[in-house]
């Protein structure tokens, strides 16, 4: 043994002379990044990158100003701090910030890595205007909400090698992701993605472990859940989140993509500097969510079962049918597409069409999500060319119309969905389109943008392309009477409950500046359900059945009050002319009539039922 020690260590002085004598350079293809969420300081964490050859005397370091999904110009380089480079011998390159999210190095034949501390978003979001669930956390030995992109970077014209990312962590802390961690030591964890993309479509969220699994149809789901105050667990959400999951992959059929989704849930603390953007983001294995802590469960879980539904129909497009500006994002000079109706708009109808198709929700409940959008909508510029305004997002002047894609964007979906329905006899939907072009296409198969609706017109009916050229690219507004009759629909006023507290958007309560107390507005027309309880004009709220009420938590009164059904049991404590008093009796909700859709044309029965039941 000491000889053959001896032999090696003989070898590796003459290769070493060899290497001295002549030198070679090694090309290295791939990106190597250290997250290090133990140390933190100041409220940043450290990370650094060990660079690729180049053969450059520049190169050019890039931390995202755009991210697919938010079509919101960011600007994530405003977060990094003290950003340097290395040569192999440690000695720092020069380099130059060319714009905010840009570093330019110097000599970088010789660059061996570079170096820069990380600030977080969400206790800073009045600074900004970062969408929540694309934003990120840093709370030492607490949680770390790793969206990629605001932590790891990429060097310019090297976005589609490899990259190894190595995160060490607190032993107590679990990183949950639909990534794989090939480290098997409890305080380090080593993912590998075939190129940038794919690191920053998988977020990783950093904190003490609260997750549950379970398996559909083959996927994997994971539920991870941070609860700063112990609020939530992961247990207390999941049925309805398997319940739902279920529901739309039974709806999805044949699409399946991927072998695991995870389910990044972040509930914010409102009482202190915190995440306030509530939503979800999508990506092709997870979503990240961000709500309230003091959300009560029941508005809390029917939140959940919107966006997360929207974010796993994700799934269809734009993760498995996209055009090129999506398949070849460019993180910092974007080039968007002309097809948001599709990305969000088909996501977000099938978000709502699978909860009445499986049964989730009632025919008017899904009547009512489709006459609100339509309200929505035409606050808008109901004449914009849909794919005018997706190609120019970004631009000041259509970049207001963006939640647009959310109303009218599901509006031309079921529009589409309705026709198909028509011209196939009831046996076709925008379903089978979406699968059809998924056949076409796929994930790894962009399309052209100015060949889609050619393709979709060839794949359907020649009807459906009119549609496409007159109410999406063209600027004439859609007659929604008209695709409503082909199914039996028709507009009209219905009833629908009132909230306790609200009259329309005009609150019946206001709050006291000095003492936080919700006051009964002192000269208000009361509605039937104060009435019958006893309250009067001026009276102090201070309790609902045993939860005390003030301005810190009256969006969390007016969250629980949308789910009190009629003749529930409350009690009140309240105060009047300084006295306090207890009112107690049985909720009564007052209806008002709201422009909704209603069933009628039962000639029409057969095609209705394939539309919303096929």
């Amino acid at each position: 043994m000491k000889r053959l020690i001896c032999t090696l260590a003989m070898a590796a002085m003459v290769m070493s002379c060899k290497t001295a004598q002549q030198p070679q350079t090694v090309a290295v293809n791939d990106v190597k990044v250290a997250i290090d969420l133990k140390n933190v300081k100041d409220d940043k964490v450290m990370v650094t990158i060990m660079a690729p050859s180049f053969t450059t005397e520049t190169a050019t370091f890039h931390i995202p100003k755009i991210i697919p999904g938010t079509y919101s110009e960011d600007d994530y380089g405003k977060f990094i701090d003290d950003f340097k480079a290395y040569d192999a011998k440690g000695n720092l390159l020069p380099v130059n910030k060319s714009d905010a999210n840009s570093w330019q190095i110097s000599n970088a034949k010789a660059l061996s890595k570079v170096t820069y501390w990380v600030n977080d978003t969400y206790d800073v979001e009045s600074t900004h205007d970062i969408f929540s669930p694309a934003g990120t956390n840093i709370a030492a030995n607490e949680n770390f909400m790793l969206n990629t992109h605001g932590f790891v970077g990429y060097f310019q014209g090297k976005g589609e090698i490899p990259y190894t990312v190595t995160v060490s962590h607190p032993a107590t802390l679990w990183g949950a992701t639909s990534l794989t961690d090939t480290d098997p030591s409890n305080e380090s964890d080593t993912f590998t993605t075939s190129r940038y993309a794919e690191l920053v479509d998988n977020p990783i969220m950093y904190s003490k472990p609260d997750y549950t699994t379970f398996t559909v149809d083959g996927m994997e789901i994971l539920i991870s859940v941070y609860s700063p105050n112990g609020t939530y667990t992961a247990k207390d959400i999941t049925p309805e989140m398997e319940t739902m999951m279920r529901a739309q992959k039974k709806f999805l059929g044949p699409f399946n993509t991927t072998k695991k989704y995870s389910v990044l849930l972040y509930l914010s603390d409102m009482k202190k500097p915190d995440a306030k953007g509530f939503g979800a983001l999508e990506h092709t294995t997870s979503t990240t969510v961000v709500m309230p802590e003091m959300m009560p469960k029941a508005q809390l879980v029917e939140q959940l079962k919107d966006v997360v539904s929207h974010e796993f129909f994700h799934i269809v497009t734009p993760l498995s049918i996209h055009s090129n500006e999506i398949q070849y994002f460019d993180y910092n000079t974007p080039k968007m597409s002309e097809h948001l109706w599709m990305y969000e708009g088909v996501t977000e109808y099938f978000a709502n069409l699978f909860q009445v198709n499986q049964g989730l929700i009632s025919e008017d409940d899904f009547y009512g999500r489709m006459s609100e959008k339509i309200a929505t909508s035409k606050r808008f510029d109901d004449k914009m060319p849909f794919t005018k305004m997706s190609k120019n997002i970004l631009d000041k002047e259509y970049k207001d119309s963006y939640y647009n894609v959310y109303q009218k964007g599901a509006l031309i979906a079921m529009c589409i969905d309705i026709q198909m329905r028509e011209s196939s006899n009831g046996q076709r939907g925008i379903l089978s389109l979406m699968q059809a072009l998924s056949k076409e296409y796929g994930n790894s198969r962009p399309f052209n943008d100015n060949e889609l609706f050619a393709k979709i017109t060839a794949l359907t009916y020649p009807e459906v392309g009119e549609f496409l050229t007159k109410y999406v690219a063209g600027d004439t507004p859609i007659p929604y009477d008209v695709y409503f009759a082909k199914v039996g629909v028709k507009e009209g006023a219905v009833k629908k409950p009132a909230n306790p507290f609200l009259k329309g958007e005009m609150p019946y309560i206001t709050v006291n500046p000095s003492t936080k107390e919700i006051v009964v507005l002192p000269e208000i027309e009361l509605n039937a359900f104060m009435k019958k309880i006893g309250l009067k004009n001026g009276d102090t709220i201070l309790s609902i059945n045993g939860t005390a009420y003030n301005l810190d938590n009256i969006y969390e009164m007016i969250m629980s009050s949308m789910d009190w059904k009629e003749n529930d049991p409350i009690t009140m404590q309240i105060k009047r002319n300084n006295k306090e008093l207890t009112l107690k009796g049985k909720v009564t909700l007052s209806m008002e009539d709201v422009e909704g859709l209603h069933f009628t044309d039962t000639s029409k029965a057969k095609l209705k039922e394939a539309w919303l039941k096929g």
